[in-house]
């Protein structure tokens, strides 16, 4: 084999200011030479380039004078090839060889900018022969090369240089190009943008919900006329238009919440009814924050200050969570999982809501009290009445689901509630089973309307079924727990009724049906020292005049879950019906009792016989000492003051035979 071309001896470059001569190629194949033009002349390898590389390339060299360094555009790159002459590559060719069939190359760089470098030349291949055919001249490709670009290039293929002359025109072009991209940029945003129900002014509502239930909403632009509306509407005798009412203002107001925020309509119209358009709004706005994670502390354990400080310790950030609650600490960091920490296994504290902490502070249990609780998982009040009654007394803790009793046995134990019974019975009956409470605590179920921040879908899973259903359930257990409860207690007698909700529905309806229904209990003062007074009148609604007394909670007034906590006091004695399983009172129980009365008169047909008893005969004033016990056992157990039902201390006897139907009555039960 012939030697390559890197390993042959390159003379000096030759002389670039004479013109080249023409030299015959040497054919690789058959080892013959072939002249080319006269403009092109066989150049001697250079061993080194001009900047001190190795030759790995092609050098061009073409017709023409170089002016400080550079070559004249005359016959920029030009190199006459013989026409209709196929050149063929050898293993043997030389450096010559490649120049003189490409035109030549300013230097290695070229070569390898363009491509033709060593890999360029294979062994046998030979160019195709209508490339030189075609009788045009080669022209270098360098200044047709696209370098790589940056992101400040401004896509021409040499720069333009500053100068004082042309710094203005180059600024206008620079400009113009700006603005034109900008232009663009906008053209494409208003293409691509969605259309929305927002800027269209829409007056059919099948419509607006036809395209609200297509199309998504502009959230800014909602928004903003939100805000306008409820500024209208705050002052809408100066600033309203006078082609437009105020419910059509409403209307609009209700529509736009509903998409901006995700309510209902039926439970938007609900909630927002309860206040004015400016705080309707902070309330829903409220409704997307959660609430502040809030701690109780079990003063059965420890104490708040040494809890606290335990805390701290572990890196947790805390405060006490207001002045009217001595066992609340509000976390705002924490570096350990407050579910996992030593001193919440051992029952130091518990994790429970605020607004909890109110109708038991309402409620207000003293030591050795005898307390129900009706719906009382997860156990968070539950533990705070044992808490507050010192393990004294005893408390009832009732739940009518069992799979949720199981979560109030783990915190009772956990927290070391030893006073607590636990149940799991229907609340509504509990006049037929125990009575006799000194106070009872009635933490309803509902719908949440309060807790929306902890349960969004109350939003739209609320429906007007609910607000009947719910209400009638309230009003059962409510009526249950004042039956159950002993007016003649000297300490209790109270019953605190209580809700997660907002709704009037729940809330007042609920508490002036029961003072409709037993004329027994009246309101009385919570003794919280802070929330909002209850609706005294809503909607053509009045409610008793006493009704300012209950409280409300609202989460955009004092951050704390909504809730509603009311009091009553029982002052007399329930009246004689007959309670059903569901609890509902019903005076058809005392003719059905009078009607079964057995109205033969009693023989004593021991002194008719004339006849003595073999075990001398019965003691009368023993046996009615016995029955009166057992008579007032009976009565407590149903929640009755033993005393008032007995008429002033008579013995049982003496009563039933005064009183048909309590002579009915003594005898079913006895």
């Amino acid at each position: 084999m012939g030697v390559g071309r890197r390993m042959q001896k390159q003379g000096p470059p030759p002389d670039l200011g004479k013109k080249r001569k023409s030299f015959e190629a040497e054919d690789g194949t058959r080892g013959k030479k072939r002249k080319t033009s006269e403009n092109s002349r066989p150049v001697a390898p250079s061993s080194q380039s001009s900047n001190g590389k190795s030759n790995s390339g092609l050098t061009q060299h073409t017709e023409g004078n170089f002016v400080n360094g550079e070559r004249s555009k005359r016959n920029h790159g030009k190199a006459s090839v013989k026409s209709g002459k196929a050149v063929t590559l050898g293993d043997d060719s030389s450096d010559v060889d490649a120049a003189d069939l490409f035109g030549g190359f300013d230097s290695d760089e070229d070569a390898i900018t363009n491509g033709l470098g060593d890999a360029a030349l294979g062994d046998g291949d030979a160019l195709r022969d209508d490339f030189l055919d075609s009788g045009s001249s080669i022209y270098d490709s360098e200044p047709e090369q696209e370098t790589a670009r940056f992101s400040d290039d401004d896509g021409s293929d040499a720069e333009e240089k500053l100068t004082a002359a042309n710094i203005e025109g180059l600024s206008r072009k620079l400009q113009s190009a700006q603005d034109e991209e900008a232009v663009q940029a906008a053209q494409e945003l208003q293409d691509d943008a969605l259309q929305t129900n927002i800027s269209a002014e829409v007056n059919d509502l099948s419509d607006t919900q036809a395209i609200s239930a297509q199309l998504a909403p502009d959230l800014q632009l909602l928004r903003t006329r939100i805000t306008d509306t409820i500024r209208i509407l705050d002052n809408f005798s100066t600033l309203h238009d006078p082609s437009c009412s105020r419910s059509s203002y409403t209307s609009q107001l209700l529509e736009d919440i509903c998409i901006y925020y995700g309510y209902s309509p039926y439970l938007a119209e609900k909630l927002f009814s309860l206040f004015t358009p400016s705080e309707a709004f902070a309330f829903f706005e409220s409704n997307e924050t959660p609430r502040p994670l809030v701690i109780r502390t079990n003063t059965l354990r420890t104490s708040r200050r040494s809890l606290a400080q335990a805390l701290i310790n572990r890196g947790v950030t805390l405060e006490p969570v207001g002045k009217w609650s001595k066992v609340g600490l509000q976390i705002f960091e924490s570096q350990v999982p407050l579910g996992a920490t030593p001193e919440y296994l051992a029952g130091h504290y518990i994790l429970q809501a605020a607004s909890s902490f109110l109708p038991v502070m309402a409620l207000a249990p003293q030591e050795d009290e005898r307390i129900l609780e009706m719906a009382a998982a997860p156990g968070g009040k539950s533990t705070y009445i044992a808490a507050l009654m010192k393990n004294t007394g005893i408390l009832f803790a009732n739940d009518s689901n069992k799979n949720r009793a199981k979560a109030l046995i783990g915190n009772i134990h956990r927290l070391g509630a030893k006073n607590t019974i636990i149940s799991s019975h229907d609340a509504r009956a509990f006049p037929k089973i125990i009575g006799g409470f000194d106070r009872i605590l009635l933490d309803a179920p509902c719908s949440g309307t309060g807790v929306i921040a902890k349960d969004p879908s109350v939003k739209t899973n609320k429906t007007e079924t609910d607000f009947l259903r719910l209400p009638h359930l309230q009003k059962q257990m409510l009526l249950a727990a004042i039956d159950s409860v002993d007016h003649a207690s000297k300490t209790g007698g109270y019953v605190v009724y209580s809700t997660c909700s907002v709704t009037v529905e729940e809330n007042e309806g609920v508490v002036q049906y029961a003072l409709s229904r037993r004329p027994n209990v009246k309101l009385v003062e919570t003794g919280l020292g802070f929330g909002v007074e209850g609706f005294k009148r809503y909607r053509g609604k009045t409610f008793d005049e006493k009704m300012g007394w209950t409280r409300r909670f609202y989460p955009h007034k004092y951050n704390v879950d909504g809730f509603f906590v009311a009091k009553l006091k029982k002052t007399g004695p329930s009246p004689q019906t007959k309670m059903d399983v569901k609890g509902n009172g019903t005076n058809k129980g005392k003719e059905a009792d009078v009607a079964m009365v057995d109205k033969t008169p009693m023989v004593d047909d021991e002194k008719e016989n004339g006849e003595d008893d073999d075990f001398g005969g019965f003691d009368d004033e023993e046996d009615e000492k016995i029955i009166e016990r057992a008579e007032r056992q009976r009565l407590k157990r149903k929640g009755l003051n033993p005393k008032s039902a007995l008429k002033g201390g008579k013995t049982g006897v003496a009563a039933n035979d005064a009183d048909p139907v309590r002579k009915a009555n003594t005898t079913g039960g006895q």
